[in-house]
């Protein structure tokens, strides 16, 4: 099991359909195939492949919702788990937000989908895993990372005749390098959609250049500082405030976008006019699958012009009470930039701090979006355009708002898997490098 094409998802999930004696029937398929291989102390730890195929059956009486899932799929098992979806709806009581089964969705195909990554072989897991442990060894430094890739499908059908069928494939990669004295670390990860560009000899030599670099780090006073944040330490902050770019959030007052006296800030200017964002499902650089969890179609569309809140996530509940337009929920945010890299930035840099990576990141107030963490893995002191010496880590308390209105110059953006702060679902990001002012660190930490 784990992968299967379109006309054998489509017989199982009709033959779940047909099944149902529901006044209404949603039955989703998902499978993957999904290889890693993990290093530390400069060795192969872990390799493994993971297969795995589900299939889940919602019904509904009314708006009473029961869902039952299960791996086995020959036809006793598929009338199996519709019955008993259909007994845990009988069982349930009434869902006052219910929503009806989605009506006929237009979905248009995204390239989600890499041979490349879809080929890859323990073989190529092997050799990503060699080239980052032995220039680590030559080096007198110790390598750990992970590379995990994979291909998935996901098909989904409902009693109201929609139907849809999507490949994906991902490919990760992270390696963390220290000195064999452990006094410096460094830090390297690729999100790629093709298993050409990545390449593990190069990127490990960039961990191993900060490792090094980052030994007898100095303190520095906490305070206020112009940082250059490279663009997995931007990330880290930008998707947990994406989270918030929901209408129902706003309009009960529980986010950054909710207006004083109620409703939200729809149409307001927010951020600094050089920042934009958006959602585009078909993006070259960071496709995504066409409908969101609930089979939404996705659509391109602003969500940051210029600085102002250009739209709204608008569930179906949300928009069908606001009399507005319901949307797919975003899979990826997109953020414009320039054409600099971190380095061109650093090297326009009179005075500040170029972080390297943020972490541990979590929320202190929901409506100002205020955050706290610390920096990791390479955070160095700039001067006349160039970095003088490794500073020791900071704890940071800041808001994702108030960093986007003190832009000084943003850089090219970069592809980025991420998991808004460890405790939101994973989007693809595409996030530049940025140089922000007064950016607020509130304590020293000297953890490496």
């Amino acid at each position: 099991m784990g992968m299967y094409n379109e006309a054998n998802a489509r017989a199982i999930l009709d033959k779940v359909v047909k099944l149902s004696k529901a006044d209404e029937c949603t039955a989703t398929l998902e499978g993957s195939v999904r290889g890693n291989a993990r290093f530390a102390l400069n060795n192969i730890s872990t390799s493994g492949i993971v297969s795995d195929t589900v299939l889940s059956v919602r019904s509904a009486y009314g708006k009473r919702l029961g869902t039952a899932t299960t791996n086995a799929f020959d036809d006793a098992s598929l009338e199996r788990v519709v019955r008993r979806a259909e007994e845990l709806a009988a069982l349930a009581p009434e869902n006052p937000e219910f929503m009806p089964a989605l009506e006929k969705q237009a979905y248009k195909p995204s390239p989600t989908f890499s041979a490349s990554v879809a080929g890859i072989t323990p073989e190529y897991r092997a050799k990503v895993a060699t080239d980052s442990i032995t220039p680590c060894r030559a080096g007198k430094m110790v390598a750990a990372g992970f590379l995990a890739d994979g291909q998935s499908f996901v098909a989904t059908a409902n009693s109201k005749g929609n139907f849809g069928y999507q490949q994906a494939t991902s490919l990760d990669y992270t390696c963390t390098v220290r000195t064999d004295d452990e006094r410096g670390s460094g830090w390297v990860g690729r999100n790629v959609n093709d298993a050409g560009q990545l390449d593990a000899a190069a990127e490990v030599r960039t961990a191993m250049g900060k490792a090094g670099r980052s030994v007898d780090a100095k303190a520095l006073e906490p305070g206020k500082y112009t940082v250059i944040l490279e663009p997995e330490a931007a990330a880290g902050l930008i998707s947990f405030m994406m989270w918030f770019f929901d209408a129902r959030q706003a309009d009960e007052g529980r986010s950054f976008l909710s207006k004083k006296g109620g409703g939200n800030k729809l149409g307001e200017q927010v951020f600094d006019p050089r920042v934009s964002i958006h959602t585009d499902p078909w993006d070259p650089v960071v496709p995504v699958l066409p409908w969101d969890g609930e089979g939404m179609a996705r659509e391109k569309m602003a969500l940051v012009d210029k600085g102002k809140v250009a739209n709204l996530e608008y569930s179906r509940y949300w928009a069908k009470l606001k009399d507005k337009r319901a949307m797919g929920s975003p899979g990826n945010i997109i953020m414009a930039g320039g054409t600099k890299s971190t380095d061109e930035l650093v090297r326009g840099t009179k005075k500040g701090i170029l972080v390297t990576r943020t972490w541990y990141i979590r929320m202190v107030d929901p409506q100002t979006v205020l955050l706290t963490g610390l920096t990791r893995d390479g955070t160095f002191y700039v001067e006349d355009g160039e970095i003088r010496y490794p500073v020791k880590n900071f704890r940071f308390n800041e808001s994702p708002v108030i960093m986007l209105n003190n832009v000084e110059e943003l850089g090219r953006p970069v592809r980025l898997g991420s998991g808004g702060g460890g405790r939101q679902p994973s989007r693809l990001l595409s996030i530049p490098p940025m140089k922000l002012r007064d950016f607020t660190f509130t304590s020293i930490s000297d953890a490496v």
